[in-house]
């Protein structure tokens, strides 16, 4: 919903794509601070912990939005967004090790692709919510008939438009609340690394000597870098291209989630039969194809290779994820924080794709996720046909 809120907040308070871009910038800066504190939270205690703390911070975050609503400040909303992500942060520091930890780990990435693709599922229905709650609330004023309005009509215009903003937030993290309570009355079994712990000084020493896990930190960084700056502009760049408003441009991001759902699905069933380091340099590689479409081309066609992008991206964050710890068994919940950590790509990379859209265009502005496709393609690609990624398996 965070890309939902990017165009939100452009149409209600006349902000610039860098301005709007620091909603990716509170929301994945948060993954990053959180992520390590969460790792040693778990690795003290137990999964089920940290997934009661990611639940119960992520429905606080989302109760925020009510008193952000009522001042109408940008900043309170950040933080508001920071507090939610946080949550989130710690669910997925918790959840993603966990996952790899409770079976076999020669399909802990297989395990991981299957969970994961039950995810876009919410995150449809956190689209179609903002649809209907958000975007379709807002008003149709342009900038220049919000320009030429009074203080007072301006402030009251923005008021309502901010309360429907806060409405799905609110009404989310009543759920979770209840789904907390739920969780702490149900035993949850201990993964296989649960109770491990040597000192942390030693457990860094180790990541840092495995390339394949440095390298799939970066693969990560900039992964989060190619999906937030494609999905933060499709509704923006669906409008420019076939000329229609928010309400109508934001079915086409909800068509990239189905397509990004259907292929999580796909392509984990594909896994059976196919590396999962091949198929991430072959999907690296389709999207920047992709990538440049959308880039070169205008209208309908420069759309739907923008929904098509949505196809690549289905497979790379946990594919990235089981890849990057294949083989860590004790360091497995230090190693997965750093992962959540290279998220931080999802804050940083849109800011600067914002900046050129604003001086250079939008079109323009995708070359930044165009890049970042072609060096996750190049983890992929080192992993499949070489040994010389991660020492153990020379």
């Amino acid at each position: 919903m965070t890309d939902t809120l990017l165009s939100a907040f452009k149409r209600i308070m006349s902000m610039t794509d860098f301005q709007t871009s620091f909603v990716q910038l509170a929301f994945y800066g948060s993954y990053c601070v959180l992520a390590l504190p969460a790792a040693l939270f778990i690795r003290r205690f137990t999964y089920k912990s940290g997934i009661l703390l990611g639940l119960g911070l992520f429905a606080a975050g989302g109760l925020l939005f009510y008193p952000a609503s009522i001042t109408m400040e940008y900043s309170h909303f950040l933080a508001a967004l920071f507090v939610l992500a946080g949550g989130l942060s710690i669910l997925e520091t918790t959840a993603n090790p966990y996952i790899i930890a409770m079976g076999d780990p020669a399909t802990g990435t297989r395990r991981l692709n299957l969970a994961q693709s039950f995810n876009p599922i919410g995150a449809i229905t956190g689209v179609v919510l903002s649809k209907f709650f958000i975007l379709s609330e807002l008003d149709k004023a342009s900038a220049a008939e919000r320009a030429s309005m009074t203080a007072e009509q301006l402030s009251a215009m923005q008021s309502t438009e901010l309360s429907a903003v806060m409405g799905p937030y609110v009404g989310v993290s009543l759920f979770l609340i209840l789904l907390w309570v739920l969780i702490a009355m149900v035993k949850m079994p201990k993964a296989t690394d649960e109770g491990t712990g040597s000192s942390l000084a030693s457990t860094f020493g180790r990541l840092v000597r495995n390339r394949q896990y440095l390298g799939g930190i970066a693969s990560q960084f900039f992964y989060m870098g190619a999906q937030i700056g494609v999905w933060s502009y499709i509704i923006r760049y669906v409008m420019q291209e076939l000329n229609i408003d928010e309400d109508g441009a934001s079915s086409y991001y909800i068509a990239s989630l189905i397509v990004f759902t259907v292929s999580r699905f796909v392509t984990t069933g594909m896994m059976q039969k196919f590396p999962p380091a091949q198929m991430l340099a072959a999907l690296g590689l389709l999207g920047v194809v992709l990538t440049v479409l959308v880039m070169a081309s205008s209208g309908p066609v420069s759309v739907y290779a923008m929904v098509m992008i949505s196809v690549c991206l289905s497979l790379m964050f946990p594919t990235n994820f089981g890849l990057a710890l294949e083989g860590i068994t004790e360091d497995r919940k230090i190693g997965g924080s750093g992962l959540i950590m290279a998220m931080l790509g999802g804050a940083l990379i849109p800011v600067l794709q914002g900046k050129i859209s604003d001086l250079y265009g939008i079109n323009a502005s995708f070359g930044i996720p165009l890049i970042c496709f072609a060096l996750v393609s190049l983890y992929g690609w080192l992993i499949w046909q070489t040994k010389w990624m991660n020492p153990a398996k020379a």
